[in-house]
């Protein structure tokens, strides 16, 4: 005899798994925003710990009513206590597969932290970036990008030209989004970037460090236009970069506007 508040799963109704008669496909369908612990490669340190968001989709066939969402926080549980960049790939197969799908998609978005010393001091000091893995997966293929949002300092230089002393600047945002075809360190990335700007950023700063940074960024004026165009003639000499995209934001320090710019090339495509 079954104990009382036990119930056998097969005894319970797998709504989810239903038909449904509506014959429309749900493109992308699954769970956001949970957080969970990883381990990232660290060029310097071996490797650094931190938590990540994760995003888990699937494609839903038109004649299914719904997708199993427990089997989602199940993947991530199954894992390893922290998801390497490794089993990051394997969960992706991992879900397409339990989840019976076509096509799957997983972001993993983390803190990335680099210790930094100030040019002219030496003093150290934490810099955060915040980096994002997305993984997807079909019939014919898996790929993996990483995106990672790069802060830094522009100065104008049409501000430059014009004014008798002085220039504005601006921190930027630059929103590099890679795919490749061999390991690239997320500090390849992130130095890239760096040294296309006017002036990197650094967590802390002592008097003769922020003399250097202004007197750098003044001898480096970047538009926008200027940052984008760059980086991408960087990424095209880099033979791992097979596709890219790159964004720069700068949050105008005279203007109640961002300015903005843009580049997207696919290395694997041949122009028109």
């Amino acid at each position: 005899m079954q104990a009382k508040g036990k119930i056998k799963d097969s005894a319970i109704a797998d709504v989810q798994a239903t038909p449904d008669t509506r014959r429309i496909p749900i493109d992308k369908v699954g769970i956001k925003d949970i957080r969970h612990p990883v381990k990232v490669k660290d060029r310097s340190q071996g490797e650094q710990h931190t938590i990540a968001q994760f995003n888990m989709y699937v494609e839903l066939p038109h004649n299914f009513k719904g997708t199993h969402m427990s089997r989602f926080v199940e993947i991530l549980n199954n894992h390893e206590p922290e998801i390497s960049v490794e089993s990051f790939q394997d969960m992706l197969v991992e879900m397409r597969d339990r989840l019976e799908a076509e096509t799957g998609h997983i972001e993993m978005s983390f803190p990335y932290f680099i210790n930094k010393k100030a040019p002219v001091s030496g003093v150290e000091s934490l810099m955060d970036y915040q980096v994002t893995f997305v993984g997807e997966i079909n019939s014919e293929s898996n790929f993996m990008t990483i995106k990672v949002i790069v802060p830094v300092t522009s100065l104008c230089p049409c501000s430059k030209k014009i004014s008798d002393y002085g220039a504005h600047n601006q921190r930027s945002h630059v929103t590099i989004t890679v795919r490749t075809n061999s390991f690239v360190w997320v500090e390849d990335l992130i130095d890239l970037v760096e040294d296309q700007a006017s002036s990197e950023l650094y967590g802390l700063l002592k008097r003769p460090d922020e003399k250097y940074v202004t007197e750098h960024a003044y001898d480096n004026p970047k538009f926008v236009e200027d940052m984008v165009r760059d980086i991408a003639a960087q990424l095209n000499a880099d033979e791992r970069i097979d596709a890219y995209t790159i964004e720069s934001e700068n949050f105008e320090s005279i203007h109640n506007h961002s300015a903005y710019a843009m580049i997207t090339r696919d290395k694997k495509e041949k122009p028109a």
